[in-house]
């Protein structure tokens, strides 16, 4: 494993955790019913008996197809440095094959070496409920989607940013909770407008099985979308204090932490968490390939296990094959490469972002306001005088050929939006400057220019 570099943060936050003694964390409390009752499946646990097993081992248990049959028998890939990496028939057969619901073994032990070196976690020393463990997902969404199946009952409050990820609606809309948006600033979520909405509440009613009181905080805290911004440390850690006064489950949507445009990265709320309270979401769809679908959930052991309860009886795994390449492309880099292919990722996306706001200082002043984004890949633009723009987007930008998205797909309530995101990733550079110009015409038009 490569050594941390001298800038970075989390290695030093560690040696502080010691001043902090851990909360005993009661993870039942956060937990719906229909969670509580979901059940290891035994088919499920068998195959990983028969994967662990001596080949002695006569199995005559699992309904695994017979890998005879299987169409591929060998594979290729070409990277983009010219470097091929191969599948043996061997390997061939076993992606193709049921494999354990949390992921390949060789996976996970290389997802921990990830997370121990960008957040420092071997550092916090837990065990039983509170150990951290690593679950893949179909997706970030598709854990992100099982944990709050696991955590919200109807007409729980959940704490969010405001704007939110727009996925958190989607997910969070048919489970009817009731969303709390805690204002934002170009630093996060604001701290005193985040107490100002506990103080419904005392900290002792967290300890009553009837409170109403959240249990729940959402954030993107590196290149939200949408707004791009950066949580500061300072920020993080002002947040965390809150949630352990209130006993509140840190869910941390992190896809663009390594899209951060500062190669000092700020440090996680899991790199910060000391109780076991964090529960962090990560994508290689941001890195990788979002068309292999695979992401990946590190949390305390006890709320891991719940999503893969929920896991056992939908997707059941992550494809193999996504799993094997991903594992292999991660193996030839070793943690060094993958360091350095995010770095020319996040280049990548700050060349892009310059651009963007060059071109929003050339066709948008005096039309739309913004703050210029610190990592990630959209811009979030305030459109002067106009109150809300939906209909503005989604009717006559149409009809001037620009797509944006309204603001209000990242609201937490049904009120006016005046703001649209605007995604610089798949944009060259003239079509940037385009899209700006047509944006002002129409903002003008609206305003009767």
């Amino acid at each position: 494993m490569c050594s941390k570099s001298s800038s970075g943060g989390a290695h030093a936050l560690v040696q502080s955790k010691g001043d902090s003694k851990a909360a005993a964390m009661n993870y039942i409390r956060y937990f719906t019913k229909i969670s509580m009752a979901r059940k290891p499946s035994i088919t499920r646990s068998l195959v990983g008996i028969l994967l662990e097993s001596p080949p002695t081992m006569i199995s005559m248990a699992t309904g695994m197809p017979n890998a005879t049959l299987f169409p591929v028998e060998e594979a290729s890939f070409k990277l983009q440095n010219g470097t091929t990496l191969s599948m043996s028939k061997t390997e061939m057969q076993r992606v193709q094959q049921y494999s354990e619901t949390q992921g390949f073994p060789e996976l996970i032990k290389w997802l921990g070496d990830l997370q121990e070196y960008s957040h420092n976690v071997s550092a916090l020393n837990r065990s039983g409920d509170q150990k951290i463990k690593i679950a893949l997902t179909c997706g970030s969404q598709d854990g992100l989607s099982k944990l709050f199946d696991a955590v919200v009952n109807e007409n729980d409050y959940v704490l969010c940013e405001t704007p939110c990820y727009s996925g958190l609606n989607a997910v969070l809309r048919p489970l009817h909770p009731r969303m709390l948006g805690v204002k934002t600033d170009k630093d996060g979520i604001i701290p005193s407008e985040l107490l100002r909405i506990l103080s419904k509440w005392s900290p002792l009613d967290a300890k009553d099985p009837n409170s109403d009181i959240p249990k729940v905080i959402y954030m993107v805290p590196t290149g939200c979308n949408p707004t791009g911004i950066n949580y500061t440390l300072e920020r993080k850690k002002e947040i965390y204090e809150i949630a352990r006064t209130y006993d509140l489950l840190i869910v941390e949507d992190d896809a663009y932490y390594y899209l951060q445009y500062s190669q000092d990265y700020i440090p996680s709320f899991l790199s910060l968490d000391v109780d076991g309270r964090v529960v962090r979401a990560d994508s290689f769809s941001k890195l990788i390939s979002s068309g292999l679908r695979c992401g990946f959930i590190t949390g305390p052991a006890y709320v891991v296990d719940r999503i893969l309860l929920h896991l056992q009886t939908s997707t059941v795994h992550v494809s193999g094959l996504t799993q094997f390449l991903i594992y292999k492309i991660l193996t030839e880099w070793g943690l060094s490469g993958f360091r350095e292919h995010t770095k020319k990722v996040a280049e990548f996306y700050e060349k892009r972002r310059d651009i963007t706001i060059d071109a929003a200082e050339k066709h948008l002043k005096g039309i739309a306001e913004w703050n210029v984004p610190a990592g990630g890949m959209f811009l979030w633009l305030k459109l002067i005088g106009i109150e809300d723009t939906y209909k503005l987007i989604m009717e006559k930008g149409k009809e001037k050929d620009i797509l944006f998205v309204p603001g209000s797909a990242f609201m937490p309530s049904n009120e006016p939006c005046p703001y649209i995101r605007a995604a610089f990733s798949l944009c060259d550079t003239q079509d940037i400057y385009l899209a700006f110009q047509r944006l002002a015409e129409l903002v003008k038009e609206q305003r009767g220019y």
